[in-house]
């Protein structure tokens, strides 16, 4: 006891140092992939500002909490303070639609409705009810405003708060009025005839009805949609159409299921799945309800222009070619989007085999579509502000513009387009993507983001809605994403260069103004390591192709190198900005400071390039994605020295298919691979993706054959190592279990799986991460030596 006291003294008695941070001097797996939040800190995201232009709002930890908080950065103290309950329920959090002059703007939020005034930055609150209310819009006379509730639409009075309700969607049938038959309408013309207090009380009661009638409230009409979905109602400026389209999902697609072996219950749980490719479709239609004619019409797709065109993969398929029948395609059609004077409305319809896109004016009256613009392509339709479930980007330059974005000369540009005299012009032009469009207030300015300095660099722009000169605002290497204030004078910059994580800015909203940072994100550890920027390269492909890339280059090399294959397909990662990839970027400095050379490739079908790289890999994924990496294999031997023997490669998603056929495809190659959630056979996943890329099995079976690891499994000569999740709801575990019973049956003994019990498509746990990584290390350190 007394050494134990004399202790406790002791520790009282000695002099307090200060607790100084860790450095980080030496990388390893563990350190790497502890959890970010911790140890590397928490960039700033979901920036918007107030609506007077005063604070700049955005979601931040740098207190490590378990989850993200609401921060705000006062302009006029220049501080930082954490957001009160009362603030955010004001906050539109950049969300809303204004009226024409900008003096309103409405928004929901929390499922009700607010209105502010811009001349005083009041907010008035017009809901607060348990239903949800959504989508709200200014109507056509800017006195109310439109909204949805429970999927009908609703108005609500500015001037009185009248609430009124302008659909009434009904599930099921309508049932019919009962007819008589000729007997019983006979027997009872005769009773009348016959009994005059039967007549006499027959007649009250038809007057009193007429009565009801007239005194009956002019409610909507029953629309009555079966059991189909409806979705997307708009009331037209002028209040007399409601457009609306209904949709009807196949009963007969069946759904995946994903066990979960890990529990609170203790018992092996279910978690309803997605389709596969190739399943039955959704069935859509877009209607249109004429209030003054009390009728509701669908509106007819027969007349589209292309609508019966054949695609011409069938020519690989005699049969079919020959069989194909002239009929028309499944369309989706999103909006209407209508001028303010509400004179002429815009639709976009798609096919939904992603092969045409059409923009075309709707004359909601006479119920007829005419063609204003057309895309075309043989692959499928995409691109920056091409796709998406609304359409992709367009809007009204005045009552007779309308400005969109197209992937007609082979990259994502800018163009606008008379609804009248149909003339069309492109407003940007050149090898680069037009990434993000904000159209001024006074509809004589674009604000756009694009790569054109460079494909690795992301700038803000300003740009007359005429087109013409484009003028850079942002200055610094890397990328910007870039918030525009309400009044149009400031700019909210998330910046990042390919060393330093993303951080937020405030400048002037003028050409090269000089950003003043808001934020300091990463931690003290974090900034210690001195974290290499990796030199952005081209490589030509066998084909010609320049190929970019990151590569990383040791101090001293020891003749190996690791190739990593991003995941996503149509993903960007050899650029100048802080990647997503953070993990992977800290295991690549761990490996160049171990010797390795590592290469990071924007193989075919990456993002940011164009239309003929995004399609590159059409009808045969796995084959110029692949070359393009085994090219890059090549390059490194040729301008590294690399020892051909000593390639390992690795990736995750898409990146661990191609990890797969590498090492089956071209198995002398790469001397070892780590796929990490590999798709196997693409016939197994989802229809979004793999129908643009593959068309759909059961009609276009080759490119289904060739793309598909599981059937060149035969062809690994190599050490494969497998990572996956196992209640992965993207790829399912399925895959990697069909690939391994198919392995077992082949007779290979080089390759590994090691699942994951608790993790999803992207791991969370940081403990997965480091057992996952640990692996590829040691694959790689054991297999190229």
């Amino acid at each position: 006891m007394k050494y134990f006291l004399k202790s406790i003294l002791l520790l009282f008695l000695l002099p307090l140092t200060p607790v100084t941070a860790q450095k980080l001097t030496t990388l390893s797996v563990e350190k790497i992939m502890r959890d970010p939040k911790i140890w590397i800190g928490t960039a700033p995201s979901n920036i918007s500002w107030s609506d007077d232009s005063k604070t700049i709002y955005f979601d931040w930890n740098p207190d490590k909490n378990l989850s993200d908080s609401l921060y705000g950065y006062s302009l006029s103290d220049k501080k930082i303070n954490k957001v009160s309950a009362a603030e955010r329920l004001k906050s539109s959090a950049g969300n809303g639609v204004f009226n024409r002059s900008h003096t309103l703007k409405t928004y929901a939020k929390n499922g009700d409705l607010f209105v502010v005034d811009f001349k005083n930055f009041n907010v008035l609150q017009l809901t607060n009810t348990v239903d949800r209310e959504s989508n709200p819009a200014f109507s056509g006379d800017e006195q109310s405003i439109i909204f949805e509730r429970n999927n009908n639409l609703f108005s609500i009075s500015l001037s009185n708060g009248l609430l009124t309700q302008h659909t009434d969607f009904k599930s099921g049938a309508k049932r019919p009025e009962p007819k008589l038959s000729d007997e019983e309408k006979y027997l009872k013309n005769d009773q009348i005839k016959m009994f005059q207090v039967l007549k006499e009380r027959k007649d009250k009661k038809d007057a009193g009805k007429k009565i009801a009638d007239s005194d009956k409230p002019d409610y909507p009409k029953e629309i009555y949609i079966g059991e189909k979905n409806v979705s997307g109602a708009k009331l037209s400026p002028n209040g007399r159409f409601v457009t609306y389209r209904v949709s009807q999902p196949d009963k007969a697609a069946k759904s995946t299921i994903v066990p979960s072996y890990v529990t609170e219950s203790g018992f092996t749980e279910d978690i309803p799945g997605r389709t596969k490719v190739g399943a039955p479709g959704t069935a859509n239609e877009f209607w249109v309800y004429d209030i003054k004619k009390d009728t509701t019409r669908k509106v007819s797709v027969k007349n589209i222009p292309g609508i019966n065109d054949k695609p011409d993969y069938l020519k690989d398929y005699p049969k079919q070619d020959s069989a194909w029948k002239k009929k028309e395609r499944e369309v989706s059609i999103a909006g209407p989007f209508w001028s303010e004077n509400g004179e002429n409305a815009v639709v976009i319809v798609r096919a939904q085999d992603n092969k045409d896109r059409w923009i075309m004016s709707l004359n909601a009256d006479s119920l007829t579509l005419r063609l204003l613009d057309r895309q075309r392509d043989e692959a499928w339709i995409g691109g920056p502000g091409i796709g998406g479930f609304n359409g992709g980007e367009l809007g009204w330059l005045d009552e007779k513009t309308i400005y969109f974005q197209s992937e007609a000369t082979g990259y994502s540009h800018l163009y606008s387009l008379n609804v009248k005299t149909g003339k069309k012009t492109q407003l940007t032009g050149g090898k680069f993507e037009v990434q993000n469009v904000t159209l001024s207030k006074d509809k004589k300015t674009f604000y756009i983001m694009t790569n054109e300095l460079h494909p690795g660099e992301q700038h803000f722009y300003r740009m007359a809605t005429t087109g013409g000169e484009r003028t850079r605002i942002t200055q610094a290497t890397g990328a910007h994403d870039v918030t525009l204030s309400p009044d149009e004078t400031k700019l909210a910059v998330r910046y990042s260069n390919s060393t330093t994580p993303w951080e937020l800015f405030v400048m002037d909203n003028q050409t090269a103004a000089k950003p003043e940072q808001i934020t300091k994100s990463t931690t003290e550890e974090f900034r210690s390591y001195k974290w290499r920027e990796a030199k952005v390269v081209t490589i030509k492909a066998t084909d010609g192709a320049d190929i970019y890339a990151r590569v990383y280059e040791p101090k001293k090399s020891n003749g190996r190198a690791v190739i990593f294959v991003h995941g996503a397909g149509y993903l960007q990662n050899a650029h100048k900005w802080w990647s997503q990839y953070f993990r992977e970027y800290m295991f690549h400095n761990l490996l160049v400071d171990k010797g390795y050379t590592v290469l990071d490739m924007d193989y075919r079908a990456s993002a940011g390039y164009g239309r003929d790289w995004r399609t590159g890999i059409y009808r045969f994924m796995g084959g110029k994605d692949l070359t393009d990496n085994t090219d890059g294999a090549k390059w490194l031997v040729k301008k590294y020295g690399i020892d051909a023997g000593k390639i390992g490669i690795y990736g995750g998603s898409y990146g661990g298919f191609i990890t797969l056929m590498g090492l089956f495809t071209t198995p002398d190659v790469f001397k070892a691979g780590a796929a990490l959630r590999p798709v196997t056979d693409w016939a197994a996943y989802n229809h979004g993706y793999t129908a643009n890329i593959l068309n759909e099995p059961q009609s276009d079976s080759l490119s289904y054959r060739k793309s598909s690891p599981i059937y060149f499994a035969e062809g690994l000569k190599n050490n494969l190592l497998i990572c996956h999740g196992m209640i992965d709801v993207n790829v399912h575990y399925q895959d990697v279990v069909r690939l391994s019973q198919r392995l077992i049956e082949l007779g290979k003994n080089n390759w590994e799986l090691a699942s994951y019990p608790m993790e999803d498509h992207g791991f969370v746990e940081p403990s997965s991460w480091t057992d996952e990584y640990k692996r590829i290390l040691k694959l790689f350190e054991e297999k190229l030596k």
